[in-house]
């Protein structure tokens, strides 16, 4: 049985936390310098929008944080170009933001081209109190997009799983893990949390019927549902680009083997029968191909065939041990995890060239998960003997420790951008 398999019956303690600190390290080819000022009014708010927005595009690896040196920009400002392009800044953000009569906050921002010493462009916004966060999230997307052409993935989330006291958690939080909400709590282990395409429900496995059960969990209301809960094992589930099927791992007919589950009646259809042990789905992001792990050669390794089934071919060719799929959404690159003499280390493929580059300096990644810009990947390791979240550039530059006040996480998965 591989590593990943014994995710159904191995899951390692991490204290429950709901916040995190994020550590960039690294230092990237071609960052952009900014400079993202301290908003006028940030004082009397309960976030601070610069702050947040600063973060993220440090946590993208693009970009160079050059330190305003307290001096607060709003968008009203006329910014001194020689005094920014002495300290090497290449853009400028700025802003405001105001309490209203009603409770609310309004947001403004501009952005500025100091190379050319011209306005970019604005940005306005006004928002409950509780979505002050998510704001700048999205403050932060706009930046990232007027600066590279590329939307960003600030304003999405992640899932996670904790357990703390005996119990299991799983978390619904910000990409930056802020702002955490339980969405299941359990005193048996929950793993490989999916997200639906419209990231409305995530699909997990849950042992509280002291077996692997998937469910199929509406993460505003609560509501969930058995999907799979067939005789032996029912894991690894992965949804389908449409949202209408998913592909799990079950063990009903012998043999741990790759079915595809039809969401609306549980109706499953075998898609392999080889002889080893097929797990870890994952879908091409157009739908077309389904991504697996199979020891059906000797060793664990990661395979491609048609999301309806179909021969499969081999796709890793290096290493005796590779598992974890994730391939990007814009279909680039496939990120996986190889052990190399004994070590698990995060690796990334270019799918048309075939290199492979190791990006991690740790020995125990697991369970990549990549942005909806296909930018960033998430994914567990040890760091300082500390199980952690981290995220990584694809090229493995920059690096953010997600890490929590003496806590340890497992089991992330990235949702989706916006619908």
């Amino acid at each position: 049985m591989f590593r990943f398999a014994l995710a159904c019956l191995i899951f390692l303690a991490a204290p429950v936390m709901a916040q995190f600190r994020v550590e960039v390290t690294g230092v990237g080819m071609t960052q952009m310098p900014i400079v993202v000022a301290p908003f006028k009014g940030e004082a009397g708010s309960p976030q601070k929008p610069a702050a947040i927005v600063q973060a993220d595009l440090e946590r993208s690896g693009q970009f160079k944080a050059i330190d305003a040196a307290g001096n607060v920009v709003d968008e009203l400002s006329r910014p001194d170009w020689s005094a920014w392009r002495q300290r090497n800044a290449d853009a400028l953000v700025g802003g405001s933001i105001t309490r209203l009569a009603d409770g609310r906050y309004d947001i403004r921002a501009r952005l500025w081209d100091v190379v050319k010493g011209q306005e970019k462009g604005d940005y306005r916004e006004t928002v409950a109190a509780a979505e002050l966060r998510q704001a700048s999230h999205r403050l932060a997307d706009w930046v990232f997009q007027q600066l590279t052409g590329t939307p960003g993935a600030f304003a999405t989330r992640i899932a996670y799983v904790t357990k703390a006291g005996g119990r299991y958690t799983l978390w619904v939080a910000d990409s930056d893990g802020e702002g955490a909400q339980s969405a299941l709590s359990s005193p048996e282990p929950i793993i490989s949390p999916s997200w639906s395409p419209n990231g409305g429900q995530l699909a997990y496995v849950s042992f509280e019927s002291r077996k692997p059960v998937i469910y199929v969990h509406e993460i505003a209301t609560g509501r969930r549902r058995v999907l799979a809960n067939f005789r032996g094992s029912n894991s690894a589930p992965a949804w389908s680009p449409d949202g209408k099927t998913l592909v799990a791992t079950l063990s009903r007919e012998g043999g741990s083997q790759l079915f595809r589950i039809d969401v609306a009646s549980g109706e499953a259809r075998r898609l392999t029968t080889s002889l080893g042990i097929d797990t870890e789905p994952i879908f091409s992001s157009d739908g077309t191909a389904l991504y697996f792990v199979s020891d059906r050669a000797g060793t664990p390794q990661i395979y491609r065939m048609p999301a309806q089934g179909g021969p499969a071919e081999r796709v890793t060719t290096v290493g005796s041990y590779n598992i974890s799929p994730s391939p990007s959404p814009d279909g680039r690159w496939l990120a996986y995890v190889s052990r190399m003499g004994g070590q698990f280390k995060l690796h990334v493929m270019d799918l048309q060239s075939g290199q492979i580059s190791a990006i991690t300096d740790t020995s125990a990644d697991e369970r990549p998960s990549f942005a909806p810009n296909s930018r960033l990947i998430v994914y567990a390791t040890v760091a300082q003997g500390r199980e952690a979240l981290m995220t990584a550039t694809i090229d493995g530059r920059i690096k953010a420790r997600l890490a929590g006040q003496g806590g340890d996480l497992r089991e992330p998965a990235w949702g989706p951008g916006k619908h």
